[in-house]
């Protein structure tokens, strides 16, 4: 098992993007513990995700959220 951050920066203004961000994580719940949601500007949010589980589901919830049109920076 391991912790871990999902951290993202995207364009909030790309239809559906937050909502579809929203529904990954509701549909990992048992692996995203806590999110925290920070508009840098009109135009760009930043998200931290805190996430804990295997090795290879976390990876691949990661690689679903950062793969997202919209999403300008993503790090496990």
């Amino acid at each position: 098992e391991v912790v871990g951050t999902i951290t993202l920066v995207y364009d909030h203004e790309i239809r559906r993007l937050s909502d579809e961000l929203l529904d990954r994580q509701h549909k990992a719940h048992a692996h995203v513990l806590s999110a925290l949601h920070v508009h840098l500007d009109e135009r760009n949010c930043l998200e931290v995700v805190v996430v804990k589980g295997s090795r290879t589901q976390i990876m691949e919830l990661a690689d679903s959220l950062i793969s997202l049109r919209g999403v300008k920076f993503g790090r496990l």
